[in-house]
């Protein structure tokens, strides 16, 4: 997962982009990016992987000239992506995952087009992603071609002579959001971005649509191409709390889960409601108000110097920041009985080794654990995320009780089955907590608060309410 920010002032730009693109570090652990157009192109990229983007960008911030730019924090590669195109110069940003990359890289070079940037993958996928663009008429021809060869998603950002083009992916699994303060605009992944830098939230794009962002305001370009399937998970984990993506809150939408889940825990004892911080800490409080049992913090994270153990892109890194990051208050945990509230369960390692195991080391009575959304059963198609079925401890857990790697997945995926509370107890037992309990789609549509058909669900159910 990647965020991008994109700005078109007056003055100049500067402050504007390089704010707007630190608070979108939650989202990425590889590399920040800015890119400003003033004069001339001024870029610069940094590996954020090991302290933060504005430690890393301080030096540079008097280097950038100019009153439009775009920046971006990124997962995966280097960006934003310099080319000198036969439509003039450009850099770019994007946000998603384009499963088809290899074929698509590959065709490319069989047309003697050459990839310069380097990567994991041999290619940087926004470079792929320009080359794909370059082939069309116009930006915006090259960008409806490119929607149309991938498979999965994309948004992106592109700054030119004209402004800021901003065009979100053409399924609407990935947002923007346009901002205005007087005569300036920006847009952005995360409204949060916005708050403190005085631009109001205009409009959000929907799927497919292309605007352009300059002096003289915003131009829709493209009309939107489909009604949207917003990816469900911005809400319930990725988002920070006080974003706003369609025009629902991440905050209000984890305390309702929150709610959700302790309407249905009448049967339960206990004495605490704790979140795994950051992301669980929502849920935990709407869990705390519906039950009326007290909001408290075993855990607590030691925040300076430690992002999310979710996105670093090794098993290792990962398990390092999960143990690291937080810290037990054996004066609170000691002799309780323990609501655990997450945002979800993933791969179940870090829940399992780096927080259960801190309660029950530091004298938890019981520990009941609850999960904001459902089993995650299929690996996401639409962004960086997770990318193998072994990857989630559901599929594992169902693939151990049937006892082959292809089970018909269709009773697990109700939650109302015998099937499907045999794999909840399964991994109960596996993660060594009291009791487990996973919420319901239907609570989690609810919670979001947007019709069911505008929201992509298929980690959990393996459909999309849209099929080309």
């Amino acid at each position: 997962m990647s965020g991008m920010f994109g700005v078109v002032t007056q003055g100049e730009c500067i402050s504007d982009l390089y704010y707007g693109v630190d608070y979108h570090t939650h989202l990425g652990t590889e590399f920040g990016g800015m890119a400003v157009l003033g004069e001339t192109f001024t870029r610069c990229i940094h590996n954020i992987g090991q302290s933060q983007f504005k430690s890393k960008f301080a030096e540079d911030y008097s280097l950038f000239k100019g009153n439009k730019g775009i920046g971006v924090i990124s997962a995966i590669d280097e960006q934003p992506i310099y080319q000198n195109s036969k439509f003039g110069q450009f850099c770019i940003a994007t946000d998603g995952f384009i499963e088809n990359s290899t074929a698509l890289a590959r065709g490319l070079m069989e047309k003697d087009i050459s990839f310069s940037e380097v990567s994991r993958k041999g290619f940087n996928l926004t470079e792929l992603i320009a080359k794909l663009i370059t082939q069309g008429d116009d930006f915006i021809d090259g960008i409806q071609k490119m929607f149309n060869a991938i498979e999965g998603a994309t948004s992106l950002l592109i700054l030119n002579k004209d402004g800021v083009y901003a065009a979100r992916d053409r399924h609407g699994y990935t947002l923007l959001a346009v901002g205005r303060r007087g005569n300036d605009w920006a847009v952005t992944t995360e409204t949060s971005a916005f708050v403190n830098s005085d631009f109001e939230v205009v409009r959000y794009l929907d799927a497919g649509e292309i605007v352009l962002l300059s002096e003289k305001g915003i131009s829709q370009i493209k009309p939107p191409a489909r009604p949207k399937q917003s990816c469900a998970f911005m809400w319930i984990y990725t988002g920070f709390p006080t974003t706003n993506f369609d025009g629902m809150n991440v905050e209000i939408v984890r305390e309702r889960c929150g709610r959700y889940l302790a309407k249905h825990d009448k049967d339960i004892e206990v004495d605490v409601v704790s979140g795994v911080p950051d992301s669980g800490t929502a849920h935990a409080v709407g869990y705390a108000m519906e039950s009326g049992k007290p909001f408290r913090r075993p855990l607590i994270k030691y925040t300076p110097g430690y992002g999310r153990s979710y996105t670093p892109p090794s098993q290792e890194t990962r398990d390092l920041i999960a143990k690291m990051k937080l810290i037990p208050v054996r004066e609170i945990i000691e002799g309780q009985r323990i609501i655990v509230c997450d945002d979800s369960l993933v791969r179940g390692t870090q829940l399992k080794n780096f927080t259960i195991k801190k309660l029950l080391q530091n004298g938890a009575k019981e520990t009941h654990v609850r999960l904001a959304c459902p089993p995650l059963m299929f690996p996401c198609k639409f962004i960086f995320s997770t990318r193998s079925i072994y990857e989630l401890a559901a599929r594992r857990a169902v693939i151990e009780i049937e006892g082959t790697e292809h089970p018909d997945l269709t009773p697990y995926l109700d939650n109302t089955t015998e099937q499907y509370q045999r794999m909840v107890d399964f991994i109960a037992k596996d993660l060594g907590v009291t009791t487990l309990r996973f919420q319901t789609v239907d609570d989690m549509v609810a919670a979001i608060g947007l019709p069911r058909e505008e929201l992509c669900l298929y980690c959990w159910t393996g459909q999309c309410p849209q099929k080309d």
